[in-house]
């Protein structure tokens, strides 16, 4: 694949909460050179789900040469089963006929939210969730996708989880359902990397798990993969060529991800190996997708 090459870089971190307002959501954003990414504020207290897919869309009118990465997964586990959902006669065939199935299956739900999807008697056989599990739940850690299963679990320091698994604090299941929802009503207006191919010009696209990132920074000790203080964020941000940050009001984990992600971003959308991943298939680009930093 021919290099794109962008000149901005931005960071989604993402939440899948049911609330209309969330303290989990961060963009950030920086510019080709080595000034520190900075937070993009919400036009209200907080970012909601609908005001982050009005900035994207506005992104998109606006033609914007920028490189943007969510921190979900934009599909289900597909090819171990050759299906998202199998016995199901209605299973989606592709990631983007999943993703309309996901909104137009939760239209009753506010926010964005996917409640009404994961309750459905045939989709709930497949999920695990608080106080109940799914008869086709995949016993133990569930059913993941390849970039997951082969690419993300051989990085040191990152253990994926599975989409299917909605309980606990390290899930994804509800981030990656109601991105998806979000997806769909983006359209094509910003194409998605692997399920589009990369445009030659405006914004694009792509899938980032933030912890990749963190570990690449090489400053968080063993077990570790969020950074909470400046002074850690800014050895980060150094990895990455990149100048200190401008202090922040109240460090969390959700706003140094997106920050430092977007460093790393502005870096790495410049290798050519990580647009072309081995595992990558032309099956697994339109139904799985795959990780953007994972080979």
């Amino acid at each position: 694949m021919t290099l794109r090459q962008f000149e901005e870089f931005a960071v989604i971190d993402w939440s899948g909460a049911k609330s209309q307002w969330h303290k989990g959501i961060a963009v950030a954003v920086c510019k080709l050179g080595e000034e520190a990414p900075t937070l993009v504020s919400p036009p209200g207290v907080h970012w909601t789900r609908q005001a982050v897919l009005d900035w994207l869309l506005e992104a998109a009118k606006a033609k914007r040469s920028i490189l943007i990465s969510l921190d979900l997964s934009p599909s289900l586990p597909f090819v171990d089963r050759d299906a998202y959902f199998p016995t199901w006669a209605e299973s989606p065939a592709d990631a983007k006929a999943l993703w309309a199935m996901v909104d137009d299956h939760s239209q009753a739900d506010d926010h964005l939210s996917v409640t009404s999807f994961v309750e459905h008697p045939e989709v709930s056989r497949h999920f695990r969730k608080q106080g109940t599990c799914g008869d086709l739940f995949q016993p133990g850690a569930g059913r993941m996708r390849e970039c997951e299963a082969k690419g993300q679990a051989a990085i040191p320091g990152i253990n994926p989880y599975s989409c299917f698994n909605l309980v606990g604090a390290a899930q994804v299941g509800k981030s990656s359902l109601t991105g998806m929802r979000v997806l769909n009503r983006i359209g094509g207006a910003i194409p998605f990397w692997p399920f589009d191919p990369l445009p030659k010009r405006g914004p694009a696209l792509v899938e980032i798990y933030t912890s990749i990132a963190a570990r690449a920074s090489g400053v968080l000790p063993k077990g570790k993969s969020k950074i909470l203080d400046g002074k850690m964020l800014d050895q980060a941000l150094a990895a990455f060529q990149s100048r200190p940050h401008a202090p922040l009001q109240r460090y969390t984990d959700h706003a140094t991800d997106a920050i430092l992600t977007a460093a790393w971003l502005r870096q790495a959308a410049h290798q050519a190996e990580l647009w072309n991943p081995t595992r990558l298939t032309p099956k697994i680009a339109t139904t799985e997708g795959w990780t953007f930093g994972v080979n």
